[in-house]
């Protein structure tokens, strides 16, 4: 009877055990789970569509006009300071000083020349690299002469083409959602974790490309002169 007993315990103990490891993996498996999601990117430029609020930025240059979608909770100084350069027309006539084609278009420079230009505060602000805000094609993003050396000038990325290699090459490891935006809507991952993305292009990027392809000389400055007429503010 004792033996019967003690088989029984042991029995109940193993089962016990066995129960107890079988949630411990599970539980494992639903914290990984949700670990990934936590992680998993909030890709904000995908969303193309303007809500109540949220600032967008009318580019109207020589050549067309391009709309371009701000992103202020990912890029707070980038885009206070864009928006406050614009409302007081600070890059009205200024120039598309360097464009290279399958690559980006400048601007920014009241010089002209990619020299001059500075922030609202009249010194240079950090960089803000959000894993949100990525160098997708038509991506807004801050050109600087080096880390935290952000002053007036931007860019707008205009690459159409883009290998499986080019993503992979990265001295990165890219969340599969990222890897996917990049397939599908191209970009540049180079520039990745260098400048400041503040906004995603949601109109004109034909015109991005327009000015893209235009014809340079030395510098990559366009023979002709592009320009930005008004940058107009909707928020």
């Amino acid at each position: 009877m004792k033996k019967i007993v003690l088989l029984l315990t042991l029995c109940l103990a193993l089962t016990a055990l066995a129960a107890c490891g079988s949630k411990t993996e599970k539980d494992t498996a639903e914290s990984t789970a949700k670990t990934e999601k936590e992680a998993k990117p909030n890709l904000v430029q995908l969303d193309t569509k303007v809500a109540k609020g949220e600032p967008v930025a009318t580019i109207e240059t020589s050549e067309g006009t391009v709309k371009i979608k701000l992103f202020p909770k990912e890029a707070p100084k980038a885009v206070e300071n864009f928006i406050t350069h614009a409302k007081e027309g600070y890059y009205d006539g200024v120039l598309f000083h360097r464009v290279i084609d399958n690559f980006m278009i400048q601007s920014g420079d009241p010089k002209g020349d990619g020299t001059g230009g500075e922030s609202i505060w009249g010194k240079p602000f950090k960089n803000e690299i959000s894993n949100n805000l990525y160098h997708f094609r038509g991506a807004l993003a801050m050109a600087n002469a080096g880390a935290d050396t952000n002053g007036s000038q931007f860019y707008i990325v205009q690459n159409s083409f883009l290998a499986d290699t080019d993503i992979q090459n990265q001295n990165v490891s890219y969340a599969d959602n990222v890897v996917e935006a990049y397939k599908k809507l191209k970009g540049v991952p180079s520039l990745d974790g260098s400048y400041t993305v503040f906004g995603q292009t949601i109109e004109g990027l034909d015109i991005v490309d327009k000015i893209a392809e235009t014809k340079t000389a030395t510098g990559d400055r366009p023979e002709k002169d592009i320009t930005i007429k008004t940058i107009k503010i909707t928020e």
